[in-house]
């Protein structure tokens, strides 16, 4: 039985560099993977991009309205894995029929994104991630402090922000930054 796996991670943690892996991995041994990504992500368009400057078109992008089945089942036969990029952006129904795919139709589905936005808050995607995937797999990032970061945090003009959309795609103006719990609640958090 295929399984939904959930890998996430803080900002600048690798999903991104992971996900180009795996599907580099797959299809080398000449199996097809499909690479999704929500439409919300305008970085790079029709294409993810790394930090480290890999990148990988992307397959199918989902809309907000879109059915992840829908849009992947006519890959369905020659499938060997999904890969989904920015998973936090998806919605319950969409993560739902990622499930649905990897129990009925048997296809592995990997799920890189974030645990949480830059509140501390669950993204919905990755709330409804976290109760149905059969595995969770941490990717770990560090603090400037050293210690192991699990937040994100927004900066808009080098001061730490807590108010705001709680998406905006880094456009110039906002920065993120990943930090330890210990640095979220007194740097962001103020407590």
């Amino acid at each position: 039985m295929a399984k939904l796996q959930f890998r996430y991670g803080a900002m600048n943690s690798g999903k991104t560099t992971i996900l180009i892996q795996t599907a580099y991995n797959y299809e080398e041994r000449n199996q097809k993977v499909i690479v999704l990504k929500p439409l919300i992500d305008t970085k790079g368009d029709n294409t993810i991009v790394t930090r480290i400057g890999l990148s990988r078109k992307v397959d199918e992008r989902i809309g907000e309205n879109d059915s992840i089945y829908q849009k992947c089942q006519k890959y369905f036969s020659k499938l060997s894995c999904i890969l989904v990029d920015e998973a936090q952006f998806l919605t319950k129904e969409q993560v739902d029929e990622l499930f649905i795919i990897a129990k009925k139709e048997n296809i592995p589905v990997i799920a890189f994104g974030l645990r949480t936005n830059f509140k501390g808050d669950a993204f919905k995607g990755s709330e409804r991630l976290l109760a149905l995937a059969d595995e969770l797999v941490e990717m770990p990032t560090i603090c400037s402090c050293g210690v192991k970061a699990r937040f994100n945090a927004r900066m808009i003009n080098k001061e730490f922000c807590t108010v705001g959309e709680e998406v905006v795609i880094d456009n110039g103006e906002v920065e993120y930054v990943s930090l330890c719990g210990k640095c979220f609640l007194e740097k962001v958090l103020k407590k």
